[in-house]
């Protein structure tokens, strides 16, 4: 997708690992929900399963290409060494050989939709070429990223990309925001009809409307958050029939095929798959989410 660019920092042996995750600036902190500098060497092919979480991902990368398939149907994928990852609904995995390398910022949905000035429903379930929404302005950035110094340097650099970018984009409708916070806030345990009437709006306004501004319809993003509440559970220790129904599934026969259908897998080999992963390796985006799981290394 883009040409590649070489850090001085991130050069190394094959066989390598490095991760370093920041706190984006004040500035920024309340839509940026991240940065994740990573340098990882492969010498077979890698595979990451990453579950549906809520968040718009934008990875800068440096290094090798990374293909991105659909887990639940795997003939759809892209390959890129940078992309920008809308919401999805089913999971994806991502697969790689040899040095991969770069940054990944982690977006709230709101955020990206004031970032990039589009409807959100145009990123969804789909991984782009930052030159697609960003014109330009991506090839400029990597190779400022790739100038730096540091890995405080770049994450600096961000600051200041995505504060000037949030100044003068479009904002969402407070009834979008209000609605998106209460899904997190319940983890998606919330009628939609509940939120039609408490925002006053109409269900296909509040559908519409949302879609565009975050990506997903509310139904689909609540189900989103109930998986990822039921894999915070049992990430904590809770069977996984505890986990599914605190979450708010029906029973456990209702989970295993909503499992299936977003993640591709049952929920058991997820776990196995999660617990045999080697000790130290950083499986998550964010500290507070479970979003992927080693599959092969």
């Amino acid at each position: 997708m883009h040409e590649k660019h070489s850090p001085r920092s991130l050069s190394s042996a094959a066989d390598s690992r490095e991760l370093i995750t920041r706190k984006p600036g004040a500035a920024v902190r309340e839509h940026v929900l991240g940065y994740r500098g990573f340098r990882f060497g492969a010498r077979q092919p890698r595979c990451r399963l990453l579950v549906p979480d809520g968040v718009v991902k934008v990875m800068l990368g440096f290094g090798e290409p990374v293909r991105i398939a659909d887990a639940v149907d795997p003939r759809q994928s892209v390959t890129g060494t940078s992309m920008i990852n809308g919401l999805r609904a089913t999971a994806t995995l991502g697969e790689h050989t040899g040095q991969l390398s770069g940054v990944t910022v982690m977006l709230t949905p709101i955020a990206a939709f004031r970032f990039f000035g589009m409807p959100m429903a145009e990123l969804a379930e789909r991984n782009l070429d930052p030159a697609d929404l960003l014109g330009r302005e991506a090839g400029r950035l990597l190779c400022r990223l790739s100038e730096c110094r540091d890995w405080t340097a770049r994450f600096a650099l961000l600051d200041g990309v995505f504060a000037a970018r949030a100044q003068a984009g479009p904002e969402c409708a407070p009834e979008v925001v209000w609605t998106w916070r209460r899904l997190g806030r319940t983890h998606g345990r919330i009628r939609v009809g509940e939120l039609v009437t408490e925002t006053g709006w109409s269900r296909r306004r509040l559908e519409r409307r949302f879609r565009e501004q975050v990506g997903l319809p509310p139904k689909q993003f609540a189900q989103v958050l109930r998986l990822q509440e039921a894999l915070r559970l049992q990430d904590g220790g809770l069977p996984w029939a505890e986990a599914a129904a605190l979450a708010g599934y029906y029973d456990q026969a209702h989970f295993t095929r909503a499992f299936k259908d977003r993640v591709g897998c049952t929920p058991g080999r997820f776990g196995t798959r999660r617990a045999s992963s080697k000790p130290g390796d950083p499986l998550d985006f964010l500290p507070d989410q479970v979003t992927s799981v080693l599959l092969a290394e």
